[in-house]
């Protein structure tokens, strides 16, 4: 792993950092091409991209019901269970984020508020290659559910004999998903954006992938609506001495073997416990059943910081707005405040990052690449629209009439303006002739003065 030892005093830096991209040119190209085909020639795009590059044949992408029915009895009894533990507790966190219309009324009679809506559709991307996400199946679809969505269709890449993993059938079965198709890649996504014969188009696009699915999902923003660009997995681990070496260099190499473009970083106060750390590592690796990924993304997207004071780390933990944030020191809850920009934090020696990853009940679709900045991780607010809602008395619009005409004026827009100064003008003559002056006595514009 590469080390920055910063001088007493010194600030660590995106130069420092040296994060890659998120994109490429060729990923992108790749991706334009591929959904611009799926637009064009739905099913039968599809089909060639299905065998293309997943080497299999496909006639019927839609998964009958019966099978995601039927997958439990296809899954090992624990894994079961393991996922109907890890489902009540995600819908149970998730659950909590529900929010409701509201509406406030004000003294001169405007009605303002918020209507709140779920989405009609969304559609979920869970990736296959290297490994299978039940996981990720639960973390999109419980929220959409919990958010009161109608239609959740789960698109996968299928195995090599065109079936999908009973795991991630059960998990869609547990987690209220309506459809699942076996397509995967950019191809997938064009067809929940778009639409094709066999998958009709969805409102939102949520769920990670590879360069050419981040791709995709870039491309289609606008035309529907994306959770986020995820960029490949991150783990940041603040140590200090009363840390377990052996403990942090796991929790490192838990993200490292997810891709080898993983970025792993080590914030330590000595240079002698980071090479006890890389000393634990290469134990680890000799059991590791992903040892070659999780070498390869150590050796080359591994980072070693080395700070002189706990300040001096949380600004190091600031600049690199990680995904999961571990803090592997004394008095962890205590420094929580000092943490800006983070994914997800997990506070203490016995709270590895892989409790969030399944079970804890926290989402696991989380910002990656330094997004933490600015964005959140996946919730139920993602799967919501809210509609302003205003409703105007007389006496209101009496009230704001000048204020609106005065900045519609500022702004050049006659019409604006006017339509407040007419109404305005049909009020002050009402009044005038009714010599009562009162606004709340007015009837409404257009209202019947026998209702």
């Amino acid at each position: 792993m590469r080390r920055v030892v910063l001088a007493p005093g010194e600030q660590f830096t995106n130069a420092d950092l040296k994060r890659p991209s998120a994109f490429n040119a060729q990923a992108l190209a790749a991706a334009t091409d591929i959904i611009e085909q799926v637009r064009v020639r739905g099913d039968e795009a599809l089909r060639e991209c299905t065998e293309r590059f997943d080497g299999v044949k496909v006639e019927t992408f839609r998964v009958p019901q019966s099978e995601i029915e039927g997958a439990r009895a296809k899954v090992k009894p624990e894994t079961a269970a393991a996922l109907e533990q890890a489902a009540a507790q995600i819908r149970e966190f998730h659950e909590r984020q529900l929010q409701q219309s509201w509406f406030s009324v004000r003294a001169d009679g405007a009605l303002v508020g918020a209507k709140v809506s779920p989405l009609e559709s969304v559609g979920i991307y869970v990736p296959g290659g290297r490994a299978l996400y039940p996981s990720t199946v639960l973390m999109n679809a419980l929220p959409a559910a919990v958010a009161g969505v109608e239609r959740i269709a789960c698109v996968t890449p299928p195995a090599k004999d065109g079936s999908v993993d009973p795991a991630i059938l059960e998990a869609c079965r547990l987690s209220g998903v309506t459809e699942v198709y076996t397509v995967g890649g950019a191809q997938a996504v064009a067809a929940l954006a778009y639409g094709t014969e066999s998958i009709p188009p969805v409102c939102k696009i949520t769920g990670p992938g590879n360069a050419f699915v981040a791709a995709a999902k870039k491309i289609v923003s606008g035309d529907v609506g994306i959770d986020m660009i995820a960029g490949p997995s991150e783990v940041c681990v603040v140590a200090d001495e009363t840390a377990d070496p052996a403990l942090v260099a796991i929790d490192l190499m838990a993200q490292a073997e997810h891709d080898p473009l993983a970025a792993c970083y080590l914030i330590a106060f000595s240079e002698e416990y980071a090479d006890e750390v890389e000393r634990m590592v290469d134990e680890h690796l000799k059991s590791s059943t992903r040892a070659e990924i999780t070498a390869a993304s150590l050796a080359d997207q591994g980072l070693i910081v080395i700070c002189d004071t706990l300040e001096q780390a949380m600004g190091a933990v600031n600049v690199i707005a990680p995904e999961h944030l571990e803090l592997h020191i004394r008095n962890a809850m205590d420094s929580l405040g000092a943490v800006r920009n983070a994914g997800a934090i997990f506070l203490g020696a016995w709270t590895p990052e892989a409790v969030g990853d399944y079970a804890a009940g926290p989402n696991h679709t989380l910002p990656t690449g330094g997004t933490a900045r600015y964005a959140s991780p996946l919730s139920v607010d993602d799967f919501i629209k809210k509609s302003s809602v205003i409703q105007y008395s007389p006496q209101a619009l009496a009230r704001d009439a000048a204020t609106v005409m005065e900045i519609a004026r500022h702004e050049g827009l006659w019409a604006h303006a006017r339509s407040v100064e007419m109404r305005k003008e049909l009020l002050d003559a009402r009044m005038s002739a009714s010599g009562a002056g009162e606004v709340l006595d007015v009837p409404a514009v257009g209202a019947d003065a026998d209702e």
